[in-house]
């Protein structure tokens, strides 16, 4: 396989100016590719799915009547991103983080942003993931939002954009670490003559960021992964990271409380917890704040957590900036609380409740993208220019009846990057996820979860609806201020 027949078409592509010019970050890649023997990049492929599927990366499909779980896709051809654009991206997303910090520690104190009328409190009061039980709680540290997954987006004309903010239970940064495994192994040449920075310690920070949380009286916290179950569709990432961490995977029917403090159920006994990562949803956490029909969540843990005598990441209420219509006002929030212009823009947003912007969505849902405020994962949206006349239609009767429930986005020419296809170099579209950990410090993994929609055409990257990963190569600048990554000796 080589690069001379790949088409850039009208799109950014993240390898190629055009066609016949390489962009300098990726031109070591490509002339290694170009210089394999035919048929031995297809080989490495395989090698790299087989390796996949021994590692056990997998994902359950929610509503997936066979109740199968997938391996997730992987392309090999990874997406590089030089180190001047990585610099500006980090900027962007800690600027963006410590802004929605302050926004949630605000909504659930003062409401000063509501009160000067830079976000309107029905915008605020609406919000399904607004929690009335956090009112006037202060988290360890003052920190609300620790594990923080946000997806970028690059437009045709070269400009990244902010497209959502994930501040609940992100997922994905599992695949992040398998896949730089697998790359690795299959390319070790490039990463000993390559400046490619290192995802593999981001267990180790995340540990140490969550044992920061530790009320300060513990010496030694003892940190748990709160999972829902083995039938979550990110079960695999939860044990995994329970794994790389080297802390317990428990689920809610091993902790109670008592005493005043979480305990685990254990073969030596009960042994206290003093921080945990949930990774259920704010509803499911504890039966007796929240929804008393949970059977995954822990009775009374809340009043231990607004004690101070357990910590929780995220913070319950996080969620509140999650929502996609509080994301069109991001950049007024950056400016509120931090004086600041915003560093990496939205995408234009136009917000349904508003009756202006909503007539200009009803008459334009052929040519927008259309999202419901609360959905992930690729449900509850319309793609306007590869949808029918009655699915609009199904929409506008929708919007109609909720309009503060949507909203709506041009469609944005996304950046592509050469993908194996049949055989062949083909332009697919991709979104990026980095990962932010916010403790002591704003730490931006470098990289973060490329998502690739393999089906021709198609704008949509979840995993879901289809898409598949890449591996992210964040380069290393030329003064050696960062490490980068190597491969073990013998490989």
């Amino acid at each position: 396989m080589k690069f001379a027949h790949y088409e850039t078409g009208e799109f950014f592509d993240e390898m190629f100016c055009d066609r016949a010019c390489p962009r300098a970050s990726a031109r070591a890649l490509i002339q290694v590719i170009d210089d394999l023997p035919d048929g031995e990049l297809l080989r490495r492929q395989r090698a790299a799915e087989r390796v996949l599927l021994t590692l056990g990366i997998t994902f359950n499909v929610y509503g997936d009547s066979a109740g199968a779980e997938r391996i997730f896709p992987f392309d090999l051809v990874p997406r590089i991103v030089s180190a001047a654009e990585w610099h500006g991206i980090e900027r962007g997303l800690k600027q963006r983080i410590h802004a929605l910090n302050a926004f949630i520690d605000d909504v659930y104190h003062d409401q000063k942003i509501i009160k000067d009328r830079v976000v309107p409190g029905d915008i605020l009061q609406s919000a399904r993931s607004f929690r009335s039980q956090c009112i006037g709680m202060k988290p360890p540290r003052g920190i609300w939002c620790h594990i923080t997954g946000t997806d970028l987006v690059r437009d045709r004309d070269g400009q990244i954009y902010v497209l959502e903010d994930n501040l609940r239970c992100p997922s994905g940064v599992s695949y992040v670490l398998g896949n730089r495994a697998v790359m690795k192994r299959t390319f070790p040449k490039i990463f000993e003559s390559t400046r490619i920075r290192p995802v593999d310690d981001y267990p180790h920070r995340l540990r140490d960021m969550l044992e920061y949380l530790a009320p300060s009286s513990v010496e030694s916290p003892r940190v748990v992964v709160l999972t829902p179950g083995i039938y979550n569709s990110a079960y695999f990432e939860h044990s995994f990271l329970a794994q790389q961490m080297g802390v317990e995977l428990v689920e809610g029917r091993d902790l109670v409380v008592s005493d005043g403090y979480v305990w685990m159920r254990t073969t030596q006994g009960f042994e206290r917890v003093d921080v945990i990562y949930r990774r259920i949803d704010d509803d499911f956490l504890d039966p007796k704040t929240f929804r008393s029909d949970s059977a995954l969540g822990v009775p009374g843990l809340m009043a231990v957590y607004k004690a101070g005598r357990v910590a929780l990441a995220n913070a319950p209420g996080t969620g509140v900036a999650d929502d996609k219509v509080i994301y069109a006002f991001v950049p007024k929030i950056v400016k509120y609380y931090l004086g600041e212009e915003v560093i990496l823009p939205n995408v234009p947003t136009y917000v349904c409740s508003d009756a202006s912007e909503r007539k200009y969505v009803l008459e334009n849902l052929s040519t927008l993208v259309l999202k419901t405020a609360n959905e992930s994962g690729g449900y509850g949206m319309l793609v306007g220019p590869h949808s029918t006349r009655a699915e609009q239609e199904e929409f506008a009767r929708r919007i109609e009846a909720a309009p503060r429930d949507y909203i709506a986005q041009p469609t944005l020419s996304l950046s592509r990057v050469p993908t194996i296809v049949d055989g062949a170099f083909q332009g697919r579209h991709v979104d990026l996820r980095p990962y932010i950990l916010y403790g002591k410090d704003i730490f931006v993994l470098p990289g973060g979860l490329t998502r690739v929609a393999l089906r021709k055409g198609s704008l949509v990257v979840n995993s879901s609806q289809g898409g598949g990963s890449k591996d992210t190569w964040v380069l290393a600048d030329d003064r050696g201020e960062h490490e980068v990554d190597h491969v073990e000796p013998g490989r």
